[in-house]
Parts: structure tokens; sequence; C-alpha cells
């Protein structure tokens, strides 16, 4: 991918600025002129001797303008200097002289004469270079073709790179030619005192890599820039010479910015923001996006950066159809995220759910009130049109669309057109929403199904003898499955951390249910049995009941894992009272090496904290899930027979997704912990 290469300007004024700084590779100078000129560089620098001015004998070739740009000379990725870029501007200067005899007498010219008239201009440009200690000399050799030879008029312009400096150097530049028709042109320039910054992508890591002198200190800041409201800051750091911050790619967000300032009173501060059009900032903003419903009618979306996202309503029926959008929707206008928004309504239901979309698809939803108001119900939504002169039309709001309730449609809502009506009138239904375009209604559907309770009745009474038959044929699966399915989660106690996030993901899957053993829980019988002999126990009870070993990878138990595989003809070294992993290890890899594993074993790693190649070649024999991205498949493969409905396992993942979520966040950004989302720095001299 290109490399984006950023100079922040700190310059002394009241507007800093940033420039985009071209980079050139390699350690040789060259040399380009404008379309229709030749130009070649002579090897090596040249003695710097203006000598006198003398007379033109005729249109000869001067420089009339010099202009200078900063571009990176680079030898390698991230090596690289500071150069200036001379841009000399030529023109055509002098006349041919007409002999007086020919001007007197109108003899005819001698064709020998006129044969240097119609010929080519060559010049010799010297450009001189001086920033202390450097001084430096190079010549430019440049030919015009006799088409554009016109004197007085401007020819084009020859380019040399380029001449190396330093930070917060002073440059002065001549030019002439050789010889010397005209006064010098010279240019002064200081450059600023600067550092420079590299943003490059190499893997999983985002480097920035900033190039600040050894003798100067700055300050060195990452901040969301939030609109509307504050910079967030994010993390800050005082830098004395040349440092290499590392990013994951995960922390990636539009509106991360960088700050630079110098370490000294009322320094001006430059801020550049190189990440808003990064396709992968934008795919973890939606990520990081979380919609809220906040009691008693409102809603609010939390989000580092803005969002360019619309919000509306829309009902969910319960039998799992897409969510229909309601009239009238939220505001069709951007979201503002992290504040509190109300919703136009005069009561909530469970049904109705908030969704935020972009142009192109949806990307969240939620629907109100779940916990409070109970699941979806089979109510009917009316929608009430009113118009003009007080006219009045209902229509049920069914998956083929907004159907009148007194159409010849084979629909429910058709079918109890007249009925649902009469609820209106009489109060019977709920309303949701009201002003002067129309209203929402809410009409409970359970009567009408107690109407048919002799056809409900013979039904459930055919299902019920289904269901026996099945229980007859089924008998071991079913009382395999009527049962909680039993897990021994195993994993290696890195840090008080990584304990807590085993802690919270042992208590989710314990809720599924799921009969979770883990030594977080068991430590009396740990500390009376000694870790070997509580996981002998503990593993041959969940095997014997048809369970599952989940081996929980870290970098901690890959070590442990590598440090066994090396010999493994002796038990890994000391380890804690309590690392029931580490004592495990001799019994769990004889069943991998010999093929025992699969069926009994699942294996399974933090995505923000382990690389799937990490994992040791040995174990991927079993199923290996990332958390939380690959939940789902992690859960359904640990109930087994009993896995529910794939859209009740999508539920049961989300619920463990949300349990996860503080202590992911506690994990991650905790400080010392040496990993997670936070930057790490490292000198580079």
């Amino acid at each position: 991918m290109p490399v984006p290469w950023f100079f922040l300007s700190l310059a002394l004024g009241r507007n800093p600025v940033v420039l985009s700084l071209e980079r050139v590779v390699g350690p040789q100078d060259t040399a380009r002129c404008s379309p229709g000129l030749s130009c070649h560089l002579w090897d090596g620098d040249v003695l710097c001797l203006p000598g006198s001015l003398v007379s033109a004998p005729g249109p000869v070739l001067v420089p009339t303008g010099l202009q200078t740009e900063l571009v990176l000379r680079c030898y390698k990725d991230t090596d690289c200097d500071l150069c200036v870029r001379v841009d000399v501007h030529l023109a055509v200067h002098g006349y041919w002289e007409e002999p007086e005899d020919e001007e007197k007498f109108g003899i005819a010219e001698d064709p020998a004469i006129e044969e240097p008239r119609n010929a080519s201009l060559q010049a010799h440009v010297v450009l001189s270079f001086q920033a202390y200690p450097t001084a430096r000399c190079v010549l430019l050799e440049v030919q015009v073709p006799a088409a554009l030879v016109q004197p007085g008029q401007s020819v084009g312009s020859v380019v040399f790179e380029c001449f190396e400096a330093a930070l917060g150097a002073e440059v002065r530049i001549w030019s002439y030619t050789q010889p010397r028709y005209q006064k010098e042109l010279n240019l002064t320039q200081q450059l600023p005192a600067l550092p420079v910054l590299n943003v490059s992508a190499h893997g999983n890591d985002v480097h920035l890599v900033v190039d600040i002198p050894e003798d100067q200190r700055f300050g060195l800041s990452l901040y969301w820039n939030q609109v509307p409201g504050p910079a967030k800051p994010w993390w800050h750091r005082n830098l004395t010479g040349p440092q290499t911050i590392t990013l994951n790619h995960t922390d990636l967000v539009p509106c991360l910015c960088i700050q630079v300032w110098r370490l000294e009173p009322d320094s001006v501060r430059t801020s550049i923001c190189p990440f808003r059009e990064d396709p992968r900032a934008h795919r973890n903003l939606w990520r990081a996006a979380r919609l809220q419903l906040l009691p008693p009618r409102a809603w609010r979306l939390d989000a580092p950066c803005s969002l360019p996202a619309e919000a509306t309503l829309c009902w969910q029926a319960p039998d799992g159809g897409p969510c229909q959008p309601l009239v009238p929707p939220l505001p069709r206008e951007n979201v503002t995220v992290n504040k509190a928004l109300e919703f136009p309504l005069l009561k909530g239901h469970p049904n109705i759910c908030v969704q935020v979309s972009t142009w192109e698809k949806q990307e969240l939803q939620e629907c109100l009130w779940a916990d409070s108001l109970g699941p979806l119900k089979d109510d009917m939504l009316l929608v009430e049109t009113r118009g003009p002169q007080d006219n009045r039309s209902l229509c049920a709001l069914e998956p083929s669309g907004c159907t009148p309730l007194f159409s010849r449609a084979s629909t429910r809502a058709a079918r109890l057109g007249g009925p649902l009506l009469q609820d209106v009138q009489s109060g019977q239904c709920l309303q949701l929403w009201d002003d002067d375009l129309g209203a929402l209604w809410a009409c409970p559907m359970e009567k009408y199904i107690h109407r048919r309770w002799a056809l409900v009745w013979m039904a459930c009474l055919l299902l019920a003898a289904v269901l026996f038959l099945l229980l007859l044929l089924k008998k071991n699966h079913v009382k395999a499955a009527a049962r909680s399915r039993a897990a021994l989660l195993l994993y290696s106690a890195d840090d008080a951390g990584f304990e807590r996030l085993v802690g919270a993901l042992a208590s989710a899957l314990f809720q599924l249910p799921l009969r979770v053993a883990v030594d977080l829980w068991s430590r009396r019988e740990l500390s009376a049995q000694g870790p070997l002999a509580w996981f002998h126990a503990q593993r041959r009870q969940t095997l014997q009941e048809g369970g599952v070993v989940i081996l929980l990878f870290s970098p901690g138990a890959v070590a442990l894992c590598r440090e066994w595989l090396q010999d493994a003809t002796s038990a890994p070294g000391a380890h804690g009272p309590h690392d029931a992993f580490a004592a495990s290890l001799s019994c769990l890899l004889p069943d991998f090496l010999q093929g025992r594993a699969p069926g009994r074993y699942v294996g399974a790693y933090f995505d923000r904290l382990l690389s799937p190649d990490a994992v040791p070649a040995l174990f991927r024999s079993v199923p290996v899930f990332s958390l939380p991205s690959q939940l789902p498949e992690f859960l359904g493969t640990l109930q087994g027979p009993a896995a529910p409905h794939p859209w009740r396992l999508a539920e049961r993942a989300e619920q463990v997704s949300r349990a996860l979520q503080p202590a992911l966040d506690s994990c991650f950004r905790a400080p010392g912990t040496g990993r997670g989302m936070g930057p790490e720095a490292e000198d580079r001299t």
C-alpha cells in the first residue's frame, strides 16, 4: 500500500500548517527539464566560480527565477533526510545584431551568417548551495531547440533533485551561467526546526516514526477529535530524540489525530488526522459503536467519532422478519453520537426498535426496553393517516406492506379488518404516537387466537403425539440434551486482568447453561488436592459425562506449551500452586499426539490478545475459535447436540459478548498490562 509521509510544521506564527512531503528513493542526484528541452547533470560537484560579466554575442539562455520544494530522500523504509529540490526557470535573453551594410544598402544575408540564427541554444547553468556546514555547486547542461528560441520568451525550466539539509537550517541558493551574462539569481530560505512523522502500515500494526533531533524535546499526543464536543485525549508522551510508536490496526478510527509541540512555554501545537479516509478506521468505528436505549423513552449512540448515519424507528414482528420502517421516522439527519435523544412516542412497546444505518446498509439495531417490557408481542400495528377535511384511513403493517383494513387481500389484517377497527374505536388498542399527520396503534391479537381454541387444542394434541414418538425414538439423545453439558475450562494465569476476563467468560458460559469447572472457583480443592490431582478428577468426570475440555490460549499458555514440546521428557518448570494449566500438560498432550483429542477438546483465544498463527500446530487438530468474533460457533460447539436454533444461538452469543465487554475493556486498557489498545514506544537512535 502507498506510504503516506507527513511533515508537521511547528514554525512560529498563529497559523501552523501541515505539509505532505514527497518521498525520493536513492542517494543519486538527478536532473529533469520541461518538455522540448534536453538537460544533463554533470558528474560530481564543480568549483563555485561565477566569474566576471561578459556581453552576450546574441540570444543566450539565462536563469530568470528560482523555486524550492522540500522532499524526503530515503535510503531505507524509515531512514530519510530532509532535501531541497530546486526548480530553475529559463528564458532567452538578447538578439542577433543586424549588419549595418545590410540595413543601409539592402544587401542579401550571407547563408553562413543565417545558419547560427536558426540553430539551437545551449547553456551551462550552475546551482550553488550553502547550508552550514555544507557548500556545493552542480553544473546543468541545457539545450533548447531552434523552434523554441524566441528572444525575451520563457522556454521552460530545469529541476535539480536535490540538496540535503538539516532541520532548522538556513539555506542559500545562487544560479548563474558559465560564462555569466547577467547578475546571478539568489534565494535564502529558513527551514523549519520540526519533527518528521512517518505513518506506515506493517501487517496488523501501524508505526508512527517520529524523526526528532536528539537534543530537542517534544510532546506527542493521540486524541479523538469528536465533533461536536471537545477532543478526547487517548494517549500522551514527552519525547526526546527519534521515536517509534506502535498502534494495533484495531485502534484506528477516522477521528484519531496526532498532535506535536515543543516542550516550551506557549509553544504552537500542530495536529493532523491521517486516518479520515482509511477503510480500516471506518470499519473499526462501526465495531466500536454501541446503541443504548435509555428509560423512559430515550436512546443514545456511543462511538469514539461522529458517524455518517441516520436513525429510524421500525416495527419488529416476532416472526423474525425484517424490521419495517415506521411513519414518522426519527429526523432524517446525521446521528449525534454520545448524546441522549428522545423518541417521538406517547407510549413504549417492545416491538418498536431503533435502526442506525448508512446509505449503503443497516449497521445497528436495538429494540425498546427489552428488559422492562418483555419479549416481542404478537400485536398488530395499525397506521392511521389523516388528510384534509378530516379524512382518515387505517392500514395494518404486515410483511407484505401496509394492508387496508377493508381490502380483499388474503391476509390476517384483511380478514379481521372490522373487529380491529372496533378495537381502535373502543380504546382496546394502545396509541403509540399521535399528531396532525396521523397516529400509530398497537392492537393485541390474543383474543382472536382464543376464538379458535378447539383447532389449537387439536394441533397441540397432534404435536404432543409427535413429540412423544420422537421421545421414544431418541431417548438417549433427549436425555443427554435435557441436562446441561459439562465443560472444564483450562487457562494460564498470566496476570490479574486476564484472570478477571477468564472469570467473566466462565460466568457467562454458566448462564447458557453449561456446567463449568474452573480452578478460579475451586481454590480450596486445589490447595487440598494439588493442581495435578484436581485436574485428573475434573477431566475424568467431564469426559465421562460427555462434556468438553476448553483450552483457553494466551501468551503464557502458548509459552508453556512450547516449553513442554521442546523437552517432552520432562514437565515444565515450576509454576504457581493454583496453575492447573501447567499441571495438565503432561496429560493433555498425549491425547493430541495419539489422535484422541477431536470431540473431547476445543480451543479458544481472545483475538486482541493473540493471533491465530500463535496457537501451536499440534492443538489445531481440534476446533480453535477467536473470541469474541466467533462466539456463535464457539457456543454451538460447546453445547453439542443440545445447541439451540441458530437465531437463539446468536442471541446467546450477544449476551456472552455483552457480559465479556467490561472485562475486555478493563483487561486490554489497564495501565501497565503491556498489551491491548495502548501504543508502545521504542527508541530509534
